[in-house]
């Protein structure tokens, strides 16, 4: 299954090719298979529980016959016994309540530990699953839906696995087998109840699969939600600025009253099945029991045996109106869990080669890192998924050798970033080579490729957890000592250690208590501790006033040192000393040269050079 199709999620449930609900239940079955012994335990329980309640009707039979009913005329098995069986009959009672209740106990421990254990192996499955997907998964797919599904999709499961597939089963085995008792007990009555069953099961299923669609259509709309909900709480200082509050909050109100509108749609089918399960099932043990109460008055049919018949016929019907509240769950799982394995099958269209030789191993990237690197573009020509007829690189290329400083200068949607996203092959290009140390990037270890490459992005990226760990995210193997290090070198010890813990703040949700500039001063020391041969910059100085910004220039030219480096930049005074400045426009080279020389020449270059440095 490609990605495309993996993720059409914007088609209605009619349009989907659905897997059936066992093809789903069996992809489900994978997991439990991990826990064997305690889905065995489980199992045990829920026989030995309905071998319990299916005993009892006997028990009564022999109770009613013994002390409250004479023997029918035609009766020929009535028992006559002393008190001491009555006492007997009442201590057995009490025994199989005990079964009863002790299995019951056993049953619902094991598969609510099996519903919470399967529900946490299936979240962090998808979740590392979509940890490995290329930037065009989340072209068709927000963040909040994958988050709606990780959490509102997973507890479905939680309830199918820790509840309604127990109960599913208990009602089943209670459902035959008190079947098979009351075939035992009256053949002709009990026949004419399982005929008339048969009848009944038609429409169940029919109503079931309509279940199951309005049930997909229901978990979509709450997932719609939670990605509209996302997106706006991740925007808030924009939409208080523009006071877009009302216009979010009456956005949020639709999506939640279209959620809403989809689940009533599902619970009134949901109901609808139930009723008719329960009509259709008493209605056939009402009117079995009318023939029966007619034997008794003949004298054909004892009255503890008309009692035993009443009791699993109440089994069966109870039973069936379960497995039809159970069949709703399930078909309402199995939406939810097909929203879950569109997730596990997406393949992303970017890995490692299949088959790794001795040339493209993770030393080739590695024994660089004190060297610096040379990366060669050769004829690369690039559109985005999205775009797919527009040029974003046009037969771009350009190298660099080991240890130079190439900076790449344009207008908005030249393609600077473009170059960076496909060094560290978010994307492949549809033409062309892109080579590190003379290897194409496609037959690298694609670990191998992104460790050797230190990223500084636009919009720094600061984690909710401390200032130590931020830094530390891009070596986890490195000292307390080398997280100050690198601090320093990025101009960032000084203000960390003026925060409330020094390096132990809490730093707040993407970074909310620290500054612009903190934040990226931050983000410059998470790549210099990565300590790559390829360091990347793109717009690093961006978010910082003139004094930090020529703090941190100082400190990136220090890093740059030994290192190959590309530094996408608006501001020209940053890149004045690179080794070669590369002019984009429109996704080609236009320009290319020193910046002495580019200033000396009619070019673009010049004419931003002159704006730039008109008031200097």
């Amino acid at each position: 299954m490609s990605l495309n199709e993996s993720l059409s999620l914007k088609k209605s449930p009619q349009d989907l090719h659905e897997p059936s609900a066992w093809s789903v239940l069996r992809r489900l079955g994978r997991y439990l298979a991990r826990y064997k012994m305690r889905v065995a335990v489980s199992l045990l329980a829920l026989v030995v529980a309905a071998i319990a309640t299916l005993t009892m009707p006997v028990a009564f039979r022999y109770l009613v016959d013994i002390g409250f009913a004479m023997p029918a005329s035609g009766a020929t098995d009535h028992v006559s016994v002393s008190g001491a069986n009555v006492n007997l009959i009442f201590i057995g009672l009490f025994a199989l309540a005990s079964i009863l209740a002790l299995s019951t106990a056993v049953r619902f421990y094991c598969v609510s530990w099996l519903g919470e254990r399967i529900t946490s192996d299936l979240r962090n499955d998808v979740y590392s699953q979509v940890l490995v997907q290329d930037p065009q998964f989340f072209e068709s797919l927000k963040t909040g839906e994958v988050l709606s599904r990780l959490s509102s999709d997973t507890t479905l499961i939680q309830s199918l696995i820790g509840t309604s597939i127990s109960m599913g089963l208990r009602n089943v085995l209670l459902f035959f087998g008190s079947l098979f008792m009351m075939l035992y007990t009256d053949l002709r009555l009990a026949t004419i109840i399982v005929a008339l069953l048969l009848v009944v099961v038609v429409p169940i299923l029919f109503f079931g699969r309509k279940v199951r669609r309005l049930s997909r259509t229901s978990q979509d709309k709450l997932a719609d939600t939670g990605a509209m909900a996302g997106e706006t709480l991740g925007a808030m200082q924009i939409v208080q600025a523009y006071g877009r509050e009302s216009l979010e909050s009456s956005k949020y109100a639709d999506a939640t009253n279209q959620a809403f509108d989809a689940a009533i749609n599902r619970n009134k089918s949901r109901s609808f099945l139930t009723a008719l399960a329960i009509v259709l099932v008493f209605g056939a043990i009402v009117l079995v029991l009318w023939l029966g109460a007619k034997a008794v008055i003949a004298g054909t049919l004892s009255a503890g045996l008309l009692t035993q018949f009443i009791m699993y016929a109440v089994i069966v019907g109870g039973s069936a109106a379960a497995m039809a509240e159970v069949f709703g769950d399930i078909q309402r799982a199995v939406g939810a869990t097909t929203r879950l394995i569109e997730l596990l099958d997406a393949k992303p269209t970017i890995h490692s080669p299949v088959v790794q030789t001795s040339a493209t191993d993770n030393t080739a990237i590695q024994a660089t890192s004190t060297a610096g690197a040379s990366v060669a573009f050769e004829g690369v020509s690039f559109s985005y998924p999205s775009r797919p007829n527009e040029l974003s690189l046009n037969n771009v290329s350009f190298t660099a050798q080991p240890g130079e400083t190439i900076a790449i200068v344009g207008p908005s949607g030249a393609g600077k970033s473009t170059v960076l996203q496909l060094l560290l092959r978010f994307y492949d290009p549809q033409s062309g080579v892109i080579s590190l140390n003379g290897i194409a990037v496609t037959e690298l270890n694609l670990k191998a490729l992104r460790k050797s490459i230190g990223l500084v992005s636009q919009d720094s990226v600061v984690f909710s957890a401390n200032a130590l760990e931020n830094i530390r995210y891009g070596r986890l193997s490195a000292t307390d000592e080398e997280v100050y290090a690198a601090a320093s070198s990025a101009q960032a010890d000084e203000f960390i250690r003026k925060l409330p813990d020094g390096y132990l703040t809490y730093v707040g949700e993407r970074g909310t208590r620290l500054s612009g500039g903190q934040k990226q001063r931050l983000s410059i020391a998470r790549a210099l501790i990565k300590n790559p041969p390829l360091l990347l910059l793109d717009e690093a100085t961006s978010a910082l006033d003139a004094e930090s910004e020529h703090k941190v220039q100082v400190a990136l030219e220090r890093a740059m040192a030994g290192r190959t480096t590309l530094v996408i930049a608006h501001r020209l005074a940053t890149i004045k000393n690179a080794d070669r400045i590369i002019v984009l426009d429109q996704g080609g080279i236009v320009e290319s040269g020193t910046h002495a020389e580019l200033s000396r020449s009619d070019g673009m270059y010049a004419s931003l050079a002159a704006m730039q440095f008109s008031g200097e």
